[in-house]
């Protein structure tokens, strides 16, 4: 069994880091569903439909979005508990030898 030795590289994003880039993603598709809602008053027809469709169900995939974590390194974390140690316990074998001395 491989043991893999945990680095500052494989840490996941601090707290501030993490919500600084849902707020981008988020900002993004907002700052899309704005065009959405300023592209109903030129398109002609019936194509305002696909920019008001885009207006109305924007926010609910934007917050989806945004709350979907893309950081790679987060999958590689280790707990201290799952973390095997590098040499086996004792087995019980050398506690009986042990104990025949002692009498």
């Amino acid at each position: 069994m491989k043991h893999q030795q945990q680095s500052i590289t494989n840490l996941p994003l601090s707290p501030d880091e993490e919500r600084r880039n849902r707020m981008i993603k988020y900002s993004v598709a907002m700052g899309i569903r704005v065009l959405c809602i300023i592209s109903i008053l030129f398109v002609p027809g019936w194509w305002v439909i696909i920019p008001a469709i885009g207006a109305v169900f924007l926010p609910y995939f934007a917050v989806v979005i945004a709350n979907v974590s893309t950081d790679p390194r987060k999958a590689d974390v280790q707990r201290p508990g799952n973390i095997l140690p590098l040499v086996p316990p004792p087995s019980a074998e050398s506690h009986d030898d042990t104990k025949g001395d002692d009498e």
